[in-house]
């Protein structure tokens, strides 16, 4: 029998480790895929990028790099007067990316490490990930990836991976960085 095929989509290199190790002993065939138009600012996207080609190289995994569709503008006009749901459009910009990929490379499932992070709202990921498979061929793979948090933390600290303190939008970044306006 075949090895069933994800692809992951992947936010940064820290997030990734747990959700790899875990999908590999399954027994996943796994490809990552690094799509992130709502990173800011571009360095970031860089630090984050390279610190997951390092978690990729460790775990010998392929990972799709889609730097030519790298557009904060595109998340903005997606979010703009939306702000107070803005992760919703930033997790279905990303998984409907995915779930395309994922279609035109017959993968059997994809799934993302956004389910491995305690600070997203998981059962909006999961319901998206199931709407955007609906019937189709490819599945959205639901895995609570957060089981592994603590694994991944620590793994990611012993490797020395960049790990980013925001979740990767400038109103993240805004909202973990203004007490140095107010100085509390």
């Amino acid at each position: 029998m075949d090895k069933k095929r994800v692809l992951l989509h992947i936010c940064c290199g820290p997030c990734a480790i747990y959700p790899l190790t875990w999908l590999k002993k399954q027994g996943y065939e796994v490809v990552g895929l690094y799509y992130n138009p709502n990173i800011h600012p571009l360095q970031e996207y860089v630090r984050r990028k390279q610190a997951l080609q390092e978690v990729a190289a460790r775990l010998e995994v392929k990972v799709i790099f889609k730097d030519e569709d790298y557009d904060p503008g595109l998340y903005l006009r997606q979010v703009v007067f939306r702000e107070e749901n803005r992760c919703f459009y930033c997790y279905q910009m990303r998984l409907e990316r995915a779930a395309a990929i994922a279609k035109r490379g017959n993968f059997d499932y994809f799934t993302t490490t956004l389910l491995y992070s305690k600070f997203q709202k998981h059962d909006q990921i999961a319901g998206l990930g199931r709407d955007l498979a609906g019937s189709g061929k490819v599945q959205f793979l639901y895995v609570d990836f957060r089981q592994g948090w603590k694994q991944g933390i620590k793994i990611s600290k012993e490797w020395k991976i960049y790990r980013q303190q925001y979740c990767g939008c400038i109103y993240s970044e805004f909202e973990r960085y203004k007490k140095l306006l107010t100085g509390q």
